[in-house]
C-alpha cells in the first residue's frame, strides 16, 4: 500500500528535541510492513517560531518533503510540491495537516488524526474563523477519523457523535525491547521520577510540593525549559538532571520506584508507558492522554492536581504494589510498536 503522511509533526533532524516522534515510528513501522510511506510537512513558520522548532528550508529530505508557509496555506498550495502525489491513502495529522489535506483536494481516501491540538481549535472562539471550519471540513470528508488517545476519543465524540461510526484510537507504541517486570520492595526510602519538558502544563511544582511535604520520597527530576529556574527554587533536596538523551532516561526511569507526570493536555504520553515498561509504579493525571490505559489501582494510579501527595503516600502505604506492576507489565506487553502499527494499518 502507497501511503502519504501529512503533518508538522514530523522530525527532520533525529537530533530534534521538541518534536515528538510518535508519527515517525507510525511511519517507520508501516515501512517495515512493507508498505511505501512519504511525507509531506506543511510549515507554518510562524507557529514554529512560537513553539522554538528548529528551521529547515524548503526540499526534499529523505523520505519527506518539508514545505514553509508563512500564512495558513492560503491560496494553491499544489504550486508548492516538487514530488507527485501517487497514494492509496492519505494520513493527515495535526491541524496544518489536514488544512493541507483540504487544499490539496486530493481524490484519495483521508484518515484524519485526532490530537490535543484539534480539540483546542474545535472549542476555543479564537479559532472559530476559518481553522475551525477546515478541521470540520476535513472530519466530514474522512473515511475514518484517528484520535490518538481514548480521553481524546471521548472528548471528539462529544463534539461530532455523528462520526462514531468512522473514528477509532491510533495509540502509540514503545520498543518491546525495553520491557521489564517491576519487582517491589519495601524501603525505609523511596525514588520518585518526574520527565518532561519543563513547561508550565506538565506542573512539576505541584508535584515537587507535594514531595516537600514526604521525608520518605527521593524525587529525581529529568528535563529542560522555561520552568526549570523558578522550580529549582521550590526544593533542595530534588535532583535535577536536566536535559538527558533517551537511553539514560530509561536507565533512570529503571532505578526508580514511581514514576509521576501529572500534566494537563497531553494527547497521549510516551513517557508514560516507558516507566511502566521500565518497571515503575506509573501514575498520570484523571482524565487526561493516558487515563484508559492506566487504570487507577489497577496496573497503576491516577491523581488530581490537587492529591498527588495522596497518591504517592497511597502508593507507599499499599501492600498490593507487586500485582500492580504484574498488572503494569500485563498491559505494556500490548502497547509496543509492532502492535500499534499493526493496529493503525489494519484500520485503514
Amino acid at each position: 500500500m502507497k501511503i502519504l503522511v501529512i503533518t508538522d509533526l514530523y522530525p527532520i533532524s533525529q537530533e530534534e528535541k521538541n518534536t515528538p516522534r510518535t508519527i515517525y515510528n507510525f511511519v517507520q513501522g508501516w515501512k517495515e510492513f512493507g508498505h511505501e510511506v512519504k511525507v509531506i510537512k506543511p510549515n507554518f513558520i510562524f507557529n514554529s517560531f512560537l513553539r522554538g522548532k528548529p528551521f529547515y528550508k524548503n526540499g526534499v529530505y529523505g523520505e519527506l518533503e518539508n514545505i514553509n508557509f508563512w500564512l495558513p496555506f492560503i491560496g494553491n498550495v499544489k504550486n508548492k510540491l516538487g514530488t507527485k502525489i501517487d497514494a492509496d491513502v492519505v494520513v493527515a495529522h495535526m491541524p496544518s495537516g489536514l488544512i493541507f489535506a483540504n487544499k490539496l483536494g486530493l481524490n484519495f481516501p483521508l484518515i484524519a488524526g485526532v490530537h490535543v491540538s484539534d480539540i483546542e481549535v474545535l472549542t476555543n472562539p479564537i479559532y472559530s474563523f476559518y481553522f475551525k471550519e477546515e478541521l470540520k471540513k476535513a472530519y466530514k470528508n474522512a473515511k475514518k477519523i484517528a484520535c490518538r488517545s481514548e480521553v481524546l476519543k471521548k472528548k471528539f465524540l462529544e463534539l461530532f457523535p455523528e462520526y462514531e461510526y468512522k473514528t477509532f484510537v491510533a495509540y502509540s507504541g514503545i520498543n518491546s525491547k525495553i520491557i521489564t517486570r517491576g519487582v517491589w520492595q519495601v524501603k525505609d526510602r523511596y525514588k520518585l521520577l518526574t520527565c518532561a519538558n519543563l513547561i508550565k502544563r506538565k506542573n512539576v511544582d505541584k508535584l515537587i510540593i507535594a514531595c516537600e511535604k514526604l521525608n520518605n520520597i527521593d524525587l529525581t527530576v529529568i528535563g529542560d525549559g522555561k520552568e526549570l529556574k523558578r522550580l529549582r527554587k521550590l526544593s533542595k533536596k530534588t535532583n535535577f538532571l536536566g536535559h538527558l538523551e533517551h537511553n539514560l532516561v530509561l536507565e533512570e526511569m529503571k532505578k526508580s520506584d514511581i514514576f509521576v507526570l501529572p500534566s494537563v493536555n497531553e494527547t497521549f504520553g510516551m513517557v508514560y508507558l516507558e516507566a511502566m515498561a521500565s518497571g515503575c509504579i506509573t501514575v498520570g493525571l484523571k482524565n487526561d492522554g493516558i487515563d484508559g490505559i492506566i487504570q487507577d489501582g489497577v496496573n497503576g494510579y491516577l491523581c488530581r492536581l490537587d492529591n498527588i501527595c495522596e497518591v504517592i503516600c497511597r502508593i507507599i502505604n499499599s501492600d498490593n504494589q507487586n500485582q500492580i506492576l504484574e498488572n503494569s507489565y500485563n498491559t505494556i506487553l500490548n502497547y509496543t510498536n509492532e502492535k500499534a502499527c499493526l493496529n493503525y494499518i489494519n484500520n485503514l
